[in-house]
């Protein structure tokens, strides 16, 4: 499968949820592994305490990549992060983590 479109979040997390956002990651559901058109996934952790996690998809379009977003899947493997961002909010307090897309074409391998 060709890497034609990559797509990368920017996760920064409280220093206290660094832990949990890791365990999300170990044992997500791997709902994005069967969507068509994804190729791969890595999960990046800053070596720099503050930085962002960086989440990097792999896909062979742009418009597998948007399908993936708002599909069922899409809030299936998301389901425990984005509860843990509404237990936050009902209780008054900050979001644990923030996230920020941006989306890249391969310009070259």
């Amino acid at each position: 499968m060709q890497k034609n479109f990559v797509a990368v979040n920017y996760i920064n997390c409280s220093a206290e949820y660094r832990e949990r956002f890791e365990e999300l990651f170990s044992s997500r559901a791997h709902a994005i592994d069967t969507m068509p058109g994804f190729v791969d996934m890595q999960v990046l952790r800053p070596v720099k305490e503050g930085d962002a996690y960086l989440i990097v998809s792999f896909w062979e379009n742009e418009s597998a990549f948007k399908t993936w977003t708002t599909s069922p899947a899409f809030i299936e493997g998301h389901k425990r992060g984005f509860a843990d961002l509404a237990k936050a909010k009902a209780e008054g307090r900050p979001a644990p983590m923030t996230s920020d897309f941006k989306t890249y074409k391969v310009i070259s391998n």
